[in-house]
């Protein structure tokens, strides 16, 4: 017995010994760095990070010009299998030096945020090299088919003879890029990546619209570029002469490189066509599954299943009937609740007239709405954004196309506000009483806060400044339909079932987009699912469904976001009862910018952790 108690007290002390050893060798190991060490650190990584963005944007034509830069303004990307290897290998490289080189301790917090989401994007980026093939490059929503003309309307502008110069060399350089499009294109098939049937007839169609009239037909009507070309061109302050000169450059280049590689392309699709089916689901692809849940993770930033998804939009469209229920019963319809929604698509009082005066009117309420929510501010936010924001109808020439609303972010030199832009196109598109969520949404306290803050922002590299998370950036977004629902300002039931059509309608993609990825649902089947379960038309049930089908998870974001939002947002009023403060909680989700849902959740735990020890009620179990 004796022996046992002199073993057991031996063990405890040669384990006591191990760690105060080890302890001491931590804290040997442990350098407490100086502010002015730390402010050197991070501005040594941060002139690296922007040394980085300055080498991709380099390689990238198109995003010099998005970003307003004319360097290579008569280029475009590179498309090429080879262009996507240098890539990989450029983010190995940045990896090997984060991990190697980079002191994460002798680091400010805000860099080193940045450093932990550049690690943490750019290991993503290098496994997902893996499914670099898994998605469809022509589509009936996007494609350098359609982004070729957009890019040129309404990107490339013209303020000088040279900018129209090196307009004619981006026609002039379409061929190529569609050779470089069409070869991804076999690359995919090779490896079983086609798209469904149905998506070939409308890439087609919108590919063949482009070779429409001058100088493609013998027409009295000029096609799309050459329209958009002689109006920019009939601004400049040149000779008759020169004009001439150019718009045949721009003819000739039309007919021997755009023409051709439409031509080229359109054929191949209607010749890829014939192997399509109709399998709509990412199930059907080589190592699906996998693939599927990857894009799920990247999507909504957590490590929700498929099913966890599917199971939690099946419980969201329950409650949110039932909430709806409840309104219909406030208002005193008799009537199922597909009744009720009915009566709400129909009855011409919840619609603006069809006309000039209506559109106008609708436009005016919607700016009321928005200076109205910016009178209270102050009651959710302790810091604003300088940038102002204005209300504003979609123009005409892109009306027909663009959505039924949306946000552009102020310009990054302040010369532009921030624009909520409403589609003025379809005024039965535009229900009053979705107006109220739709301003909150797309404006304040919406994306506006969010982009606007995020611009903003002095200590953080422009990778952040400009990329995103489309949880973190379409919760916000979501999340802020609700929160006006909170300070009352819904103004009757009706814009509250508003709200709750928007919010059901996220709620369906959930149980939609997973229906059709991982449990094989029928293009059909997800149509008939947002028929039966919301208030929206069949065609916007068509749309959301295909949209579904060509970019798997995306569509999942928003309504994942909005909760993991809400729930540490009630996991901080919990732990810190009356010392919770609403506007410092938007502060912890807004003042860092865009961030993975996984990180946003540590920020607010450790701000809670914070103002419990600043109350001396930090816990510690």
């Amino acid at each position: 017995m004796m022996k046992n108690n002199t073993l057991t007290s031996t063990l405890i002390f040669t384990l006591l010994i191990l760690l105060i050893i080890g302890c001491k060798g931590e804290l040997k190991e442990k350098t407490v760095y100086s502010p002015e060490e730390m402010a050197s650190a991070s501005i040594a990584l941060n002139d690296w990070f922007q040394e980085q963005w300055d080498t991709e944007i380099a390689l990238s034509p198109m995003f010099q010009t998005y970003l307003g830069d004319k360097t290579d303004y008569d280029k475009w990307d590179d498309l090429s299998k080879e262009s996507e290897t240098e890539e990989l290998e450029r983010k190995k490289t940045r990896l090997t030096y984060l991990r190697d080189s980079v002191n994460l301790d002798a680091l400010n917090e805000a860099t080193k945020l940045s450093y932990k989401l550049a690690v943490q994007q750019i290991e993503d980026d290098i496994a997902d090299y893996e499914y670099r093939l898994y998605n469809y490059p022509v589509n009936q929503m996007f494609g350098m088919h359609s982004q070729v003309p957009s890019f040129l309307i309404n990107m490339h502008q013209i303020t000088n003879k040279s900018d129209a110069e090196a307009y004619i060399s981006r026609l002039n350089g379409v061929a190529a890029v569609f050779d470089q499009l069409i070869v991804n294109l076999k690359e995919r098939e090779e490896a079983g990546i086609l798209p469904p049937k149905f998506v070939f007839p409308r890439a087609i169609e919108s590919s063949s619209n482009i070779l429409k009239g001058k100088p493609f037909e013998n027409s009295g009507k000029k096609s799309t570029l050459l329209a958009d070309f002689t109006a920019k061109l009939d601004k400049l302050d040149i000779s008759k002469e020169e004009k001439e000169t150019l718009i045949a450059a721009a003819e000739k280049a039309m007919l021997e490189s755009i023409k051709p590689a439409y031509t080229k392309l359109t054929a191949f699709l209607e010749e890829q066509s014939e192997r399509a089916t109709t399998e709509d689901g990412a199930w059907k692809f080589p190592n699906g599954e996998a693939y599927y849940n990857n894009a799920l993770a990247r999507t909504t930033t957590t490590d929700m299943t498929a099913n966890d998804i599917h199971q939690l939009g099946l419980a969201e469209v329950k409650r949110i009937h039932s909430e709806m229920n409840a309104i219909k019963e406030k208002v005193g319809f008799e009537g199922t609740l597909q009744e009720f929604f009915k009566f709400m698509k129909e009855d011409k009082q919840f619609y603006y007239p069809d006309t000039k005066e209506g559109r106008e009117e609708y436009m005016a309420t919607a700016t009321m709405l928005i200076d109205s929510m910016k009178g209270r501010l102050d009651e959710l936010f302790l810091k604003k954004p300088k940038a102002d924001m204005i209300v504003k109808a979609v123009e005409p020439f892109r009306e027909k196309s663009a959505g039924k609303a949306f946000y552009q972010a102020p310009a990054l030199d302040g010369s532009r506000p921030g624009t909520y832009y409403a589609n003025m196109y379809d005024i039965m598109a535009m229900p009053k009483y979705q107006m109220e969520a739709l301003a909150y949404h797309e404006g304040i306290p919406g994306h506006h806060m969010e982009r606007a803050m995020s611009q903003e922002l002095k200590d953080i590299p422009m990778f952040r400044k400009m990329g995103g998370y489309t949880a973190y950036t379409e919760g916000w977004g979501l999340y802020t339909e609700f929160l006006p629902k909170e300070m009352g300002m819904y103004s009757d039931p009706y814009s509250d079932f508003g709200r709750l059509a928007m919010e059901l309608w996220r709620a369906c993609r959930l149980v939609v987009d997973t229906g059709i990825h991982s449990q094989k649902w029928t293009r059909e089947e997800g149509i008939k699912y947002y028929v039966d379960n919301t208030p929206n038309a069949e065609s916007d049930a068509v749309k959301m469904v295909e949209r579904h089908i060509v970019m798997p998870s995306q569509a999942t974001a928003y309504k994942v976001g909005m909760n993991k939002i809400l729930e540490v947002r009630e996991d901080a009023k919990t732990k810190l009862g009356d010392k919770f403060d609403i506007r410092e909680f938007h502060g912890v989700v807004l003042n860092n910018g865009a961030v993975p849902l996984n990180v946003l959740e540590d920020m607010v735990d450790e701000w809670v952790i914070l103002k419990q020890s600043e109350h001396g009620e930090i816990s510690d179990k």
